[in-house]
């Protein structure tokens, strides 16, 4: 299929407005850099969603699902290909009871604002996450002592097949910063939040207190793609760091923050050239150092 027929099918299946052409990815990730992608498309709908896939697949055209871009690094050269991003047009919660019933574009925030309302608890953790319930349930999203494997009840997904499949919690194998999901490549449409009844005051009183820390301890003045690494097995990713002495160690316009050595962070102009190389480097000093082999939590796409 030629270039312009592929891109009049991909307005047909969705819409002339939201699908956008060499679209700067910068615009779209919590680091603010990356090139153009070949198609950045707005999707609404599951039925969307699975048109657009089928389309892709069938030309052979690579496609990448994105929420609110907050773990996720994308190459200066941009992505060769489509990029659909599950947000606004998928972001409706409903609650009942004490469960919540949310889609996957919806922000996490949002979602912890919702429970709150309904003086619902055990999503506090998840108010600060600067991400959306897809990439939550992808990675197993946890801070604070809270994890979406704690309150996730069930989760509908695309299969490899594209076809609609609902799976329990059980079924999600939800590990650290881990899923089915991710292992097979689903694509996550919507979930089930079950909680508990509690008191509205000390939910926002906890709500609170994890956003002061937040202000507190991360370097959220700056774009980045939160904690940078994965923590390793009996270690603190951001002690080591500090410890090898690279608090506001810089390439380019990426730093190693000076407030949460775990945050690597777009200080001035950073490229994500910049920030691939302070990731190696900081990867190989800690290993010198401490023989601990880091793990970047990031995901990395397109062409560097």
């Amino acid at each position: 299929m030629r270039t312009s027929e592929f891109e009049s099918k991909l307005r047909e299946v969705t819409s002339q407005e939201r699908v956008m052409v060499r679209e700067p990815m910068n615009r779209h990730i919590t680091f603010r850099v990356g090139g153009p992608a070949d198609y950045f498309v707005v999707v609404n709908s599951k039925e969307e969603i699975r048109a657009v896939v089928k389309l892709c697949e069938e030309n052979g055209i690579a496609y990448y699902i994105l929420g609110n871009g907050s773990n996720i690094l994308i190459g200066d050269k941009g992505y060769r290909g489509v990029i659909l991003q599950v947000r606004q047009g998928m972001s409706q919660i409903t609650v009942k009871g004490a469960k919540l019933y949310a889609q996957a574009g919806a922000l996490l925030s949002q979602i912890a604002k919702e429970a709150l309302n309904s003086s619902l608890t055990g999503f506090e953790f998840a108010s600060g996450i600067p991400g959306t319930l897809g990439g939550a349930c992808v990675m197993n999203a946890g801070a604070y002592g809270g994890e979406m494997k704690d309150v996730l009840e069930q989760v509908t997904v695309l299969d490899e097949n594209r076809e609609l499949r609902t799976l329990s919690n059980e079924e999600l194998e939800l590990g650290y910063r881990t899923s089915v999901v991710a292992k097979k490549g689903y694509i996550v449409l919507e979930a089930i939040i079950a909680l508990q009844k509690g008191n509205a005051e000390e939910i926002q009183s906890r709500m609170e207190e994890l956003r002061q820390k937040r202000l507190e301890k991360q370097p959220l003045e700056f774009p980045s793609a939160g904690s940078t690494f994965k923590r390793p097995e009996g270690y603190f990713a951001g002690k080591l760091i500090q410890d090898t002495g690279l608090r506001g160690f810089q390439v380019g316009g990426a730093q190693v923050s000076e407030k949460h050595c775990g945050f690597v962070i777009n200080r001035e102009h950073a490229t994500a050239e910049d920030i691939v190389e302070l990731i190696e480097q900081i990867k190989t000093k800690v290993k010198a150092r401490f023989d601990v082999e880091l793990e970047p939590e990031l995901k990395r796409i397109g062409e560097f």
